[in-house]
């Protein structure tokens, strides 16, 4: 080949054929008729790396406008700056009373998280746990008929909007019972302050001895801001939803100097060879679903929102030294 000119080369039919990319003649019967040359290999070549391109334009346009980011991560995203002082975060400003002009002032130097783990089934820990200065538990873990093994004292109550009328509902449960409980419900602001509001309130009125808060809009944002700062993952990108204990853990670090947690399981546990014995979710739901598939199930899942249990273990496992908390029943390690 020289300069420009390209060679044309020996047909197998006894002609002379175009060079790549022109047009051609294909045998006697082909003569006078025009037809594409089929491109050599290096054009195939190109044309396979142009397509896969494109594909891959197309996915990423796709992702991006579905707005999900993938889950789950293998660790934590490295911090380019310290964490936040939980315990500056101000209580009061936080939490918004629902009736009346109450803060909330309250401070332990000893709490329990009393998780709704099937894993608290025969501890007998319910002895230990009413002697802790302040109990926590979450939504609507009763604790009649299983006072042996979770206890029945309850200092506060987290609730989320979701198991709010779960809760209400069952008053000698829940309000009566410990009169003395102090009730922290959290949800979409716009939710909370629209209908949800309206509804403790109304109970409220039923029960003047209860006392309820509810999570500022404020406060909120603090949490999501938070989960994106541990995790480098933006929460309603990636399709999360902040779970009950994620609020729970951070209100016990706001309020308590010590927090001991019973019956929630490290972050490797469901990951372990050979794999751990299938328990339900929840201790007062024992036909509920199966603890390990219920975490790994929302971790992995890309399609609607779903709780990151799994990552939010991770964080707390990196809080535990720097706001004194432990874990048993598993204990971690």
């Amino acid at each position: 080949m020289s300069g420009s000119t390209v060679s044309a080369r020996a047909s197998p039919y006894g002609h002379r054929e175009a060079p790549c990319g022109h047009w051609r003649c294909c045998g006697e019967q082909g003569r006078g008729q025009r037809l594409m040359l089929s491109p050599c290999p290096q054009s195939q070549r190109a044309a396979a790396l142009g397509v896969l391109f494109a594909l891959l334009m197309l996915l990423i346009i796709y992702s991006s406008g579905n707005g999900s980011e993938v889950f789950p991560y293998s660790r934590l995203r490295g911090r380019a700056r310290r964490p936040p002082d939980l315990k500056k975060w101000g209580v009061k400003s936080g939490y918004l009373p629902v009736c009346g002009n109450k803060t909330l002032t309250a401070h332990c130097h000893q709490c329990v998280i009393v998780t709704s783990s099937s894993h608290l089934l025969g501890t007998r820990l319910g002895t230990a746990i009413d002697g802790a200065e302040c109990t926590i538990r979450m939504n609507d873990a009763p604790t009649t008929g299983y006072e042996a093994d979770v206890g029945n004292k309850t200092s506060f109550r987290v609730v989320a909007h979701s198991s709010l009328y779960r809760v209400l509902k069952r008053p000698q449960e829940f309000v009566n019972k410990t009169p003395d409980t102090i009730f922290i419900f959290w949800g979409p602001p716009a939710k909370m302050q629209k209908s949800l509001l309206k509804i403790i309130q109304r109970v409220s009125t039923s029960f003047p001895n209860m006392t309820a808060y509810v999570v500022s809009p404020g406060r909120m944002k603090q949490f999501d801001d938070l989960f994106r700062g541990e995790t480098g993952k933006d929460r309603e990108k990636s399709r999360s939803w902040l779970s009950t204990g994620w609020f729970t853990m951070v209100i016990a670090v706001e309020l308590c100097d010590a927090v001991h947690v019973y019956g929630m399981v490290p972050p490797n546990y469901c990951g372990r060879r050979p794999p751990p014995r299938r328990l339900p979710y929840h201790y007062y739901e024992p036909k509920g679903p199966d603890e390990c598939t219920t975490y790994i199930h929302n971790e992995r899942s890309r399609k609607g929102n779903h709780h990151r249990f799994i990552t939010e273990k991770r964080v707390f496992s990196s809080w535990a030294g720097l706001y004194n908390i432990t874990f048993s029943h598993p204990t971690w390690p």
